[in-house]
């Protein structure tokens, strides 16, 4: 889907890794939450509270998934999924647009 609609979004920004990472939260009324977000450039390690689904809307990244030893590409149009309390890494190529699902 392209938009969401009948959302709150938080306004505050997630800021991480100096501001190279950055997402704001929206919330549904069924409770479930995402993040819109914009990565930079770079090298990031994440962990996960929950599920988490990211999908790619634009660019171009690497993603070392837990228990994994070979990075995978993840471009525009395309998602990984990462498990509950894990750790992840990414390497970002190019200017990265990104919605993540939490659950």
């Amino acid at each position: 889907m392209s938009e969401f609609k009948n959302v709150t979004v938080v306004k505050k920004a997630n800021v991480y890794s100096d501001g190279k990472v950055t997402s704001r939260t929206v919330l549904f009324a069924d409770g479930s939450k995402k993040t819109l977000g914009i990565m930079l450039p770079g090298e990031y390690t994440f962990g996960t509270d929950t599920r988490e689904v990211m999908e790619i809307l634009a660019g171009e990244l690497e993603v070392l998934l837990p228990g994994e030893t070979a990075w995978k590409t993840v471009r525009g149009g395309e998602a990984f999924e990462v498990p509950a309390n894990a750790k992840f890494s990414l390497s970002v190529a190019s200017l990265t647009d990104y919605c993540c699902s939490y659950g």
